[in-house]
């Protein structure tokens, strides 16, 4: 299990501090790991697909890119608008430390997008 910096520090003496929210503890012990560099994003009334893959194309000149898929993560709409909702936190906050990212297509002739 890892601990991160934003959870509750227990109060001097052993007291626990009181809070109305509950300490959420990660546990980690399970968790798979991979890459990606390609998303892409399905929808239905009922849920959210996150589709993750690897893009197998090194050469940019060809007409068609192989996206080998190796990971589907289906989510409620409600759990796919809070991960909006830290994913714009998450890279603002990034954009601020790092500068401004670029996505435009580079077949566009402009910098930046992958």
């Amino acid at each position: 299990m890892t601990d991160t910096p934003n959870e509750a520090q227990g109060a001097p003496n052993g007291a626990e501090a009181k809070s109305s929210t509950p300490k959420v503890v990660w546990d980690d012990s399970a968790m798979n790991m991979s890459y990606a560099n390609v998303v892409n994003v399905t929808s239905t009334r009922e849920e959210v697909t996150l589709f993750f893959g690897t893009n197998q194309t090194w050469n940019a000149r060809e007409s068609e890119f192989k996206v080998k898929l190796h990971d589907r993560i289906i989510v409620s709409p409600f759990a796919a608008k809070r991960l909006l909702t830290l994913l714009s936190a998450v890279v603002g906050e990034y954009e601020k430390r790092y500068g401004k990212l670029d996505i435009a297509d580079p077949r566009e002739g402009r910098p930046g997008g992958q």
